[in-house]
């Protein structure tokens, strides 16, 4: 697995939201800046603030021409349990086979209470109209998530 460096083309995809629609990255190319995160699993604490703060921070990210898009190993079914439980009002992305995560470098070996296992670490990808990867985020406080991701972002603007 290689290592994403910052100026190259962002892996695309094409993955179903929560709502069973294909959802591309290509989509997006010279429209948006994209908000990539990758979170270990809807409906949990940190997942839930992350999710959040991001909701209600849709008109700020709007102004800089960017949407987010949340992307875990949850089948459709939870994403949409989670969008509806959280009124959330961006795209939630299936990766079950977590082949995204694996293309991103974000599958990895975790530990959480003594216990190793397989898993997404949190990380966050801001990539440009172009296409191209521009920040990317993997040392944050999920409360304070959107505020870092909006602190990028005027870099991009």
């Amino acid at each position: 697995m290689t290592a994403l460096k910052l100026g190259n083309l962002a892996p695309t995809f094409t993955l179903l939201n929560q709502a069973g629609e294909k959802i591309s990255l290509k989509d997006f190319r010279s429209s948006a800046n994209v908000v990539l995160y990758f979170y270990p699993k809807a409906m949990t604490p940190g997942c839930t603030n992350q999710a959040c703060g991001l909701r209600d921070s849709r008109k700020q990210l709007a102004k800089f021409d960017a949407v987010a898009l949340g992307l875990s190993p949850d089948p459709v079914k939870r994403l949409a349990k989670f969008e509806e439980k959280e009124s959330l009002n961006f795209d939630l992305l299936a990766d079950e086979d977590h082949g995204i995560a694996d293309k991103y470098g974000v599958w990895d070996l975790k530990k959480f209470m003594g216990r190793e296992y397989m898993g997404i670490v949190r990380t966050t990808f801001i990539i440009d109209k172009q296409g191209r990867l521009a920040h990317i985020m993997d040392k944050f406080k999920t409360k304070t998530h959107h505020d870092d991701v909006l602190e990028l972002l005027k870099d991009l603007h």
